[in-house]
């Protein structure tokens, strides 16, 4: 493959990644401002579990993932990326805006829904338009992303925060707009309304290069003379015993791991600050480098991905997301150094995280007709049950973090289920193309 088709996919890829920066900066920008909106509001442990549920974390992107993957199967790629980012932009403008609890609450599902309906067609264009020697490359391009936008948005808010380096400069924008006299929890809120003023730019950054790439060719052939219909392709999805098994079997690893790895993204901070007795500021630094760390090892991973053997890489990851969970059990996070050692043993993890081979197993073990129906199918249960255990979480961890241990129990059962399964069912792919990997699984059956 010539350098300038290279060129060209490493291009588009970095343009739809932006959409994992949009989708953790959403999930960020809500958890290391959780505190400011719960003393402004008035919220309880149960209104931020709601807000966890509803958000681009759970539900909200389910309820878009299923809608976004089947879309972009009957109307292409380029569809959802011409118009999903409005939607993001508006959600985002209502969080920023927000003086209640509903409007913050619509706000954050709004957020949530536009982030699911663009997560499938990303990860399906990339795969579509990567080399095959690159692509699993281009996934971890499109997972640095995820990391490098938790990392700026927590570093954004570090400087805004009460206390902040920068938050005179936040005073000054409050009370140009809220008068003179705002004061208390309603001033310090502003900083995280600034925070979510940053993803609005970059939505809009991304939403102008991402509308003017090209259709998937992968896709533009799989249509054919024949149009098929939305439903068409979901009967054809939940007719096909392999592509049904794949879905289970993908849906139980991500499953188990995406519930530690939600908890972990919205409630983190706030962990920090009730079971870690550490401050705002402290509680942001220590994500901070949690980030920095997961988009240092993906950037290693991405050297090495297409070259070694995907197994070894998958349990590498889960033990490593296992240790920092046995280390809560059995000495705690009372202490600093427990802390930075939580903290960068799970920023190690999500550098090697499971959703790394979800994203390219999800794009490699579906026909193109139903490739990205699948991927959204398979969100759509996974952050669907997420925003419940995002409900179940905050009982069990209590008001101060009193339940953190037996929490702790429930995350090492987990991410040992997605260790146990995920290497069981490991397929072979690399150095595959998508239309060899289909033939192998499917025949001429789709």
């Amino acid at each position: 493959m010539s350098n300038t088709k290279q060129q060209s996919s490493l291009r588009s890829t970095i343009a739809v990644s932006l959409n994992n920066y949009l989708d953790a900066g959403a999930i960020v920008a809500g958890a290391s401002g959780i505190t400011l909106w719960q003393n402004y509001l008035g919220l309880t442990e149960m209104h931020l579990g709601w807000l966890n549920a509803i958000s681009a974390n759970a539900l909200g992107a389910a309820i878009g993932a299923i809608i976004g993957g089947f879309l972009a199967d009957k109307f292409g790629r380029k569809f959802i990326f011409t118009y999903n980012l409005l939607v993001y932009m508006a959600g985002v403008l209502l969080v920023m805006l927000s003086v209640n609890y509903p409007m913050l609450l619509a706000g954050f599902l709004i957020t949530g829904i536009s982030v699911g309906v663009g997560v499938p067609a990303s990860w399906t264009y990339i795969s579509e338009s990567s080399e095959v020697g690159n692509r699993g490359r281009n996934i971890c391009i499109s997972q640095m992303s995820w990391g490098v936008g938790p990392m700026i948005i927590l570093f954004f808010g570090m400087l805004f925060a009460p206390g902040g380096y920068l938050f005179s400069w936040v005073e000054a924008v409050a009370h140009s707009i809220g008068g003179a006299d705002l004061a208390g929890p309603a001033l310090e809120v502003f900083s995280s309304r600034v925070v979510f003023f940053s993803l609005f730019v970059v939505a809009f950054i991304a939403w102008n290069m991402q509308r003017k790439l090209e259709e998937s060719q992968e896709f533009t052939q799989s249509q054919g003379s024949a149009k098929t219909g939305i439903l068409d392709n979901i009967k054809l999805l939940f007719s096909n015993r392999i592509a049904v098994r794949t879905v289970a079997y993908l849906a139980v690893i991500y499953l188990t791991w995406n519930l530690v790895a939600s908890v972990m993204g919205f409630f983190l901070p706030h962990i920090y600050e009730t079971a870690g007795g550490v401050s705002n500021e402290q509680a942001n630094w220590l994500s901070c480098v949690l980030w920095f760390c997961t988009v240092a090892t993906t950037a290693v991973l991405s050297r090495c991905i297409d070259r070694t053997s995907h197994k070894a890489i998958y349990a590498l990851g889960l033990i490593v997301a296992i240790a920092p969970w046995v280390m809560v059990v059995t000495t705690g996070i009372g202490s600093t150094a427990s802390l930075w050692a939580f903290a960068i043993l799970w920023g190690i993890e999500g550098g090697l995280s499971v959703q790394i081979f979800y994203a390219l197993w999800g794009s490699e073990l579906f026909p193109a007709k139903f490739r990205a129906g699948a991927q959204g199918l398979m969100f759509f249960i996974v952050r669907g049950l997420s925003a419940a255990w995002g409900l179940v979480f905050t009982g069990i961890y209590g008001a101060n973090g009193e339940g953190f241990t037996l929490a702790a129990w429930c995350m090492i059962v987990l991410l040992a289920i997605s260790l146990v399964v995920g290497l069981l069912g490991a397929p072979d792919t690399r150095g595959k193309s998508l239309e060899q990997i289909t033939r192998e699984r499917y025949g001429d059956s789709v």
